[in-house]
């Protein structure tokens, strides 16, 4: 995958049988009262994929189009029906548009933080970024939650992630796969697949020598964070090279054609494919990221020609192959950018660009108990901001912990014993549950 580097509703008879009649909005108490009563799903996701869209997709020319907008607003592309009445997306996402059924649009998400770094940690870890700390993203806390496989990874990154360990420290850092697989040729990551003629045998001569060494140096800096962390590396490096397990759930080759054809070509769709095997293998976490969409100049050639394309057969192969295998209902997936565009087209290029714009964007969430198929918060007429309060991505990242099981609110101690929340502002958003 190329680098890409950036410029810098509910039903009135659910309310009789929860209890919730005269509410003039879904409070997390009535909700909690629907999961009592059965009428929504307690949460269940055992799994997550987290997929970072590089660079700040528009909102308008993608989920949230607004065509009676004025021109130098409402872009150059067209709404299409979804196969859910009353909800429209961007033309060239049609893939998209017959699975929309399975997943949830988030609008009028807004924040501040109109700087690329500080965007994207925000919308990575579900907190505003902090001076004096470095805060470990969802994959860290995941792992950390969770219990790890024996002998898989418990947080992969195609390729790599902008999700930290933070202060919980490197043994909760992601294993990068530092490639994407590629149409054609057989995938390989460093640490797993065996290569230049070693075998499981010579792998465990040298572990064996390890292991004499770790007894001649025993005792030695007991209490350094980082020397953990190498020995639980090393211990999770020597059960996936010697875990045939772990070396089959990187192989997407062993898909069938049919299944594997849903997801495209592309170094995207793809890594999309490989999430859904690591997934469905046993790995907790994965995480794939697709640069591209600051788009400042030619939005929308770009968008049209490579990004849009690209985005919707791999996702949307993405959600089908989860619900083919019977697996998007226990793993959540969530899909951001770290802001969205401008509503006003600039003039730096033909047809011109949009810049950045953190006001008003877009999030997708999916699996677990997300109720599938509708559209949560609502953009102003010309998508400048949220049309009523909106939601923050702490509030979206609350929502996503919860949905995992875990409690957002709890506290974590860092290095020097100050207690800091998972996440610190956020609230659950009980309309993607209900």
């Amino acid at each position: 995958m190329a680098i890409h580097r950036n410029c810098e509703g509910l039903k009135r008879r659910d309310f009789l049988k929860a209890g919730a009649i005269g509410a003039t909005g879904l409070t997390m108490a009535n909700y909690l009262k629907m999961v009592e009563a059965g009428v929504v799903k307690k949460s269940g996701a055992k799994a997550a994929i987290f997929i970072n869209l590089q660079g700040g997709p528009s909102h308008m020319d993608t989920f949230d189009l607004k065509p009676n907008a004025p021109k130098e607003f409402r872009g150059l592309f067209n709404p299409i029906a979804t196969n859910v009445s009353g909800i429209e997306f961007c033309e060239h996402l049609p893939k998209l548009a017959k699975c929309a059924d399975k997943f949830v649009i988030l609008r009028g998400v807004t924040h501040t933080l109109g700087a690329h770094a500080l965007g994207s940690e925000y919308v990575n870890t579900g907190t505003r970024p902090l001076p004096s700390i470095q805060l470990p993203g969802y994959g860290a806390v995941v792992t950390k939650e969770f219990p790890n496989p024996k002998d898989l990874p418990p947080f992969v990154a195609i390729p790599n992630s902008n999700q930290r360990p933070g202060f919980l420290g490197v043994k909760y850092a992601p294993l990068n796969t530092s490639t994407t697989p590629r149409a054609g040729q057989r995938f390989t990551v460093r640490g797993i697949s065996l290569s230049n003629g070693l075998t499981v045998a010579e792998v465990e001569k040298r572990q064996n020598l390890l292991k004499d060494l770790d007894t001649a140096f025993q005792g030695y800096e007991k209490d350094s964070q980082l020397v953990d962390a190498l020995d639980k590396f090393n211990q999770q490096a020597y059960a996936m090279i010697t875990s045939r397990k772990a070396r089959d759930a990187f192989d997407i080759s062993k898909e069938k054609p049919a299944f594997a054809k849903q997801f495209g070509t592309t170094p995207f769709g793809l890594s999309c494919l490989l999430a859904n095997r690591l997934v469905s293998s046993g790995v907790p976490f994965v995480t794939i990221s697709l640069g591209g969409w600051d788009t400042h100049r030619n939005n929308f050639p770009s968008l049209k020609d490579k990004l849009l394309p690209t985005l919707d057969a791999g996702l949307s192969g993405l959600f089908n192959g989860l619900a083919s295998r019977g697996l998007l209902d226990s793993t959540a997936v969530f899909v951001t950018g770290e802001f969205g565009r401008t509503p006003k087209i600039n003039n730096r290029s033909n047809p011109g660009g949009r810049d950045h714009y953190p006001r008003c964007m877009f999030m997708l969430m999916a699996g677990g108990s997300v109720r599938g198929g509708q559209v949560v918060g609502k953009s102003n007429a010309n998508a400048t901001g949220p049309q009523n309060k909106g939601f923050s991505p702490a509030d979206v990242a609350a929502s996503f912990y919860h949905n995992l099981g875990i409690d957002h609110t709890k506290e974590y101690k860092s290095t020097t014993g100050r207690p800091i929340m998972i996440v610190r502002d956020g609230h659950v958003i009980p309309e993607l549950f209900a």
